[in-house]
């Protein structure tokens, strides 16, 4: 399919997926023409994509992590690999801090709103 069809499908713009083939996240074969044509693979590609930098990835640490889920890396996988699972867990460790503060923010506010209408009402 040409680009313009896989940024219909995808919602991504042809200059993301031409930022995505430039950086090895994304690769398609060249027609006659010199036009780009992806497969049907290149839906999910970026569908996976996109999770990824949703997640906060940069596109070097996207590419590593889609060759290590791909099998590219053959005597390097498990130590690549590693260092992406550590990555994904330093990660979710952050995440999960965020997720607490923002509780703790929740719970004082809803606390200062009870006793403004306690107050307000009494």
């Amino acid at each position: 399919m040409k680009i313009s069809q896989l940024s219909k499908i995808t919602g991504a713009s042809i200059r993301s997926i031409r930022h995505y083939e430039a950086t090895n996240l994304l690769t398609a074969s060249r027609l006659k023409n010199g036009f780009r044509e992806f497969d049907e693979a290149s839906i999910e590609r970026i569908k996976t994509i996109k999770t990824y930098l949703n997640l906060g990835l940069t596109t070097k640490q996207i590419e590593k992590t889609l060759k290590c889920t791909d099998g590219y890396y053959k005597d390097e996988a498990e130590k690549v690999c590693r260092e992406m699972i550590q990555m994904y867990e330093e990660m979710l460790l952050e995440v999960n801090r965020k997720m607490n503060a923002l509780a703790v923010v929740k719970q004082e506010m809803e606390d200062q709103v009870r006793q403004m209408k306690d107050s307000l009402y009494s």
